[in-house]
């Protein structure tokens, strides 16, 4: 009976340990300065506009009741963001909802900065919503969990593939494309130019992280098949201009340069997509042989 007493309070301090652990945030060092390296903001196509960072792609969809923002790189990236919906001439208080591709630190580490900032509602897909609430510590691909790396945000909806975002004449259609996290998103939209509506899509591409295994992935079991049906329905997708979670994985920099004039048709590139498509389902492809081969 005494030893089942004194076991008590070991199994508390175990616990107490293990959630003290969870709660101090990690710092990740930066390795890729395109991440944080400043870029101006340039309107897309209609009511859309980048106002990431060079690399890690934000974007702003205006609407005369409010505006959505896609994304906010690290924490870091929030003043930058401002800077550049400013910029443009939009409030930045004006964004009143807050979505993400997917909740990798590197597009979700500034959402809780930028939520308590703009009093903005969050929605995320349901699948990364934990993630998004407990810093990070849950991504799969670490199964008995790392710790927080970014600062938690409150997810406020937690949707699901086929949902509708509505804000004032602008509806976003959520597509679940889970793969690279369990929750990743793409979203759709039509917006109007010059008298053209265009159908728009924000991708979150299916690539897979260094070091991810598709045979034995404790922590997501079902990711070879997640990735398979994501390509599936990525391929059926369409659309006027297409853009993604990277400013280098739709060659943003190659079809535009700081100062070059508004043109609505600048990423309209439907052959990019289904070439980036089809790239990276191969490297699917190849990995899974790859590990079953024992390679």
């Amino acid at each position: 009976m005494r030893a089942r007493v004194l076991a008590v309070p070991g199994l508390v301090a175990v616990a107490v340990l293990g959630l003290a652990a969870q709660a101090v945030r990690q710092h990740l060092p930066i390795t890729n300065d395109a991440w944080t390296k400043p870029f101006p903001p340039l309107r897309i196509v209609g009511n859309l506009y980048y106002v990431g960072t060079y690399d890690l792609a934000s974007y702003l969809v205006t609407t005369s009741e409010g505006h959505i923002l896609i994304n906010t790189g690290v924490d870091s990236s929030v003043p930058m963001i401002r800077s550049n919906v400013e910029a443009l001439g939009f409030t930045f208080a004006d964004i009143k909802v807050l979505l993400a591709t997917h909740g990798h630190w590197d597009h979700v580490g500034g959402m809780a900065e930028m939520k308590r900032l703009t009093g903005a509602t969050m929605l995320m897909h349901e699948a990364d919503a934990p993630m998004l609430e407990d810093g990070g510590s849950s991504d799969y691909r670490f199964p008995t969990g790392r710790g927080r790396i970014y600062d938690p945000v409150k997810v406020d909806r937690r949707i699901r593939d086929g949902e509708s975002i509505r804000v004032g004449g602008t509806e976003l259609t959520a597509y679940h494309h889970p793969g690279h996290t369990k929750g990743a998103t793409s979203f759709t939209f039509t917006t109007q130019n010059g008298g053209r509506s265009y159908r728009v899509l924000i991708v979150n591409m299916a690539g897979i992280n260094e070091g991810v295994k598709l045979l034995d992935s404790p922590g997501y079991p079902t990711i070879i098949e997640d990735y398979a049906r994501t390509f599936e329905k990525q391929k059926q997708l369409s659309a006027d201009v297409w853009v993604s979670s990277h400013a280098g994985q739709f060659g943003l920099h190659e079809k535009y340069k700081p100062g070059d004039p508004y043109d609505p048709n600048r990423f309209a590139d439907p052959a990019g997509y289904t070439r980036r498509i089809q790239r990276l389902e191969q490297l699917y492809r190849d990995q899974v042989q790859r590990e079953r081969q024992g390679k």
